[in-house]
């Protein structure tokens, strides 16, 4: 690390200590060279993997448009913006999880349903009408009859959640570039 006072560039840690909740590492550095001494505060970086769309292109994943999409399948619903919140973290924490650098859209998507279907029904089949694109009342008929299997299950819907959880039991993370 540079030092702020002089830019040298080999300074050394003499004291690191855990700061919120164990979020963060401050360190006590002391520089080599002119032997100032500065506090560094070290943080992970938690990186969400690119949406790759339909069409084939990738973007960065935008929670901004996640957000939106809840927002709007849970408009006039009585789900507070608290529970909205909780459920974002936890498709972000899905997405993370999966430690993919890009995932498709049908598995944010399919995360969106899952956490619809366990908030508000009416708003997961506002939502599944849109995603899947009903054709007619008889897809409706269906979806709403599926409503009454209580439980949804990684099996009924595949893929964020099963990718997790392959890579939550055998500890590892791909790193394709």
């Amino acid at each position: 690390m540079h030092c702020p006072f002089c830019a040298a560039n080999d300074t050394r840690v003499i004291d690191s200590r855990l700061v919120s909740g164990g979020g963060q590492v401050r360190r006590r550095r002391e520089c080599l060279s002119c032997n100032e001494r500065f506090t560094t505060f070290e943080i992970a970086e938690l990186v969400l993997p690119r949406v790759v769309k339909q069409d084939l292109t990738s973007e960065p994943f935008d929670e901004r448009k996640l957000r939106s999409g809840l927002q709007r399948a849970l408009e006039k619903r009585p789900v507070g913006q608290e529970a909205i919140e909780a459920a974002i973290d936890r498709i972000k924490s899905l997405l993370r999880a999966t430690g993919e650098r890009e995932v498709p859209s049908r598995i944010i998507g399919e995360a969106v349903m899952n956490e619809l279907r366990q908030l508000d029904k009416v708003a997961y089949v506002r939502f599944a009408s849109v995603y899947r694109s009903f054709e007619d009342v008889e897809e409706f008929r269906r979806e709403i009859e599926s409503l009454s299997d209580d439980a949804l299950t990684a099996d009924k819907h595949p893929g964020l959640v099963e990718i997790a959880r392959s890579k939550a039991q055998d500890g590892s993370h791909s790193d394709k570039a």
